[in-house]
């Protein structure tokens, strides 16, 4: 009998450790995927004073080579010119992040328009289920790029 309690107890607490396990594991891969977003973009803007452009001005792609994660593929297009860029992390399936997809572009404007497998117009990067960009969390403005209002 007390066999079967334990095997039960141990039932129940797997069954409420593994998704939140899985969920914290998430996260954290999101959390690398924006942060290589904000990387990359400080190196376009480094890239920029240098060069006075994002990219040769005939071409799409960015001056830059992206850097790769395993749970993320980064890319970046830019306008013909070369004076306007987006940068795209889209998770990848090895990763365990298929159906996440953020962007950055050179004004600092952050979106998120994947999340979970489910298209999104959030102005913001989503980082968990059911956060909003009103929640303060990630949204543009909460980077320390933004000035202070006094």
């Amino acid at each position: 009998m007390e066999l079967m309690v334990t095997v039960a107890v141990i039932g129940i607490l797997a069954a409420i450790v593994f998704p939140a396990y899985g969920d914290y594991i998430r996260r954290s891969r999101i959390a690398e995927g924006i942060g290589e977003l904000s990387t990359v973009r400080v190196r376009m803007e480094q890239y920029y004073q240098d060069n006075r452009n994002y990219g040769p001005p005939a071409a799409t792609a960015c001056g830059l080579t992206m850097p790769t994660t395993p749970s993320f593929n980064i890319t970046c297009a830019q306008a013909v010119g070369g004076q306007t860029f987006v940068i795209t992390a889209a998770g990848t399936d090895a990763g365990g992040m298929s159906g996440y997809e953020f962007t950055i572009d050179q004004s600092g404007a952050r979106a998120t328009t994947e999340f979970a497998g489910a298209e999104v117009t959030a102005a913001c990067w989503l980082k968990k289920a059911g956060e909003t960009c009103q929640d303060g969390q990630g949204g543009q403005g909460s980077g320390p790029e933004q000035e202070e209002e006094n």
